[in-house]
């Protein structure tokens, strides 16, 4: 095996890490502490607005975000899918919760958000409450 320096991790490091350390540290519960983990990420990494959600996602090596559309209390994106043999079992709630916090608040409103794979594409349904509001 040749001996390689990186100056950043690779992607075949943090698949291991996402795709199979954290879930058997985390069993049952992974989908929801992946939830509220990224919630904690978007506290410590806010944006200003929410064009800026596919420029993080880049950087964070997370994928390819792409919005489709906003309606009256919702928005809808895209991420194309480009992770290894356990596209079906990877768990995108980490990145949902990001969305969530900060359409709340950017948005003042209650929110969350669901992702859903579906042909290759991670599907993102951000919902807020117009009725429910946050303190930010």
């Amino acid at each position: 095996m040749e001996n390689t320096t990186y100056d950043s991790p690779t992607r075949f490091g943090y698949e291991i890490l996402r795709d199979h350390v954290l879930p058997s540290i985390l069993g049952n519960h992974e989908d929801d502490i992946l939830y509220w983990a990224g919630k904690e990420v978007a506290r410590k990494f806010p944006i200003f607005s929410v064009d800026e959600l596919p420029v993080f996602f880049k950087e964070a090596g997370w994928g390819a975000l792409h919005f489709e559309k906003s309606l009256k209390d919702e928005a809808f994106y895209t991420m194309k899918n480009d992770f290894g043999t356990n596209d079906q079992n990877r768990s995108f709630r980490l990145e949902a919760g990001f969305i969530a916090e900060q359409y709340q608040k950017l948005n003042g409103l209650l929110t969350e958000c669901y992702g859903e794979m579906k042909d290759g594409l991670v599907q993102f349904q951000v919902k807020w409450d117009v009725k429910t509001k946050i303190e930010v």
